[in-house]
């Protein structure tokens, strides 16, 4: 019986992330994790998990100077899972307004914004948003179809709560690729999206206890199955 190749993530390392906490969910479901800036082992990885935590314009010169740009579009246009995380999501974007104007890896349409004063009771809240808070199906949407199934928020249910830390939040310029909405304050906003065989949030998994978790098993399943990478 010819023994089987476990399946490799590569979760890539450009200085910003909590990346051995990627590291660590990803082996709690069964996967190979492997932490590293190289071109050549995140492109023949099975699946790219691109964390991050900091300032936009910090991340988008260390990928730069790692020359890992090319080869993360590369990777969202062949079909291969992809997934962002937190700053990582925001990256996947046009651009960002985050200290100045800097652009981003142009996977999704659309620019990252911050917080503009959230309020609650004429109450301004904080940010950056540190806690949890729930995700809800993005609207709108056909009552009669699962829009998460099939997603790396399958077997999830609506208004569930994950763990956020953010003080920007990405604009997609096309609403369909929003997954799920967050709310803080009076600002609706989209906290997690799939394109292809692109998935990205805003919030943490690896930090959101056993519902985190759940999109770590969903990724290990994506791949035991033998699909080419296509969430939908």
């Amino acid at each position: 019986m010819v023994e089987r190749k476990p399946l490799r993530v590569a979760i890539v390392d450009y200085g910003l992330g909590n990346l051995f906490s990627v590291k660590n969910a990803c082996t709690h479901v069964g996967l190979e994790a492997l932490i590293t800036p190289s071109r050549k082992e995140i492109f023949q990885a099975d699946a790219v998990v691109l964390p991050g935590v900091g300032a936009f314009g910090d991340a988008m010169a260390m990928l730069e100077k790692l020359d890992l740009v090319t080869v993360l579009q590369d990777i969202a246009a062949s079909g291969k899972p992809f997934v962002g995380i937190c700053l990582g999501m925001q990256l996947l974007m046009t651009e960002s307004y985050e200290f100045g104007r800097h652009k981003g890896l142009g996977i999704i349409e659309g620019p990252v914004v911050r917080f503009e004063d959230p309020k609650e009771d004429d109450r301004i809240l904080k940010v950056p948003q540190i806690g949890w808070n729930r995700i809800r199906k993005a609207r709108p949407y056909d009552i009669a179809d699962d829009l998460w199934k099939g997603t790396l928020l399958q077997g999830i249910a609506d208004g569930e709560y994950m763990y956020f830390v953010h003080s920007y939040i990405v604009q997609p310029q096309n609403n369909s690729v929003s997954l799920s909405t967050s709310r803080y304050g009076h600002i609706e906003y989209c906290s997690s999206l799939h394109f292809r065989s692109v998935f990205a949030c805003q919030f943490h998994p690896e930090r959101s206890g056993l519902l985190g978790v759940k999109i770590y098993q969903n990724i290990a399943t994506l791949l035991g199955c033998g699909a080419k990478g296509e969430f939908v």
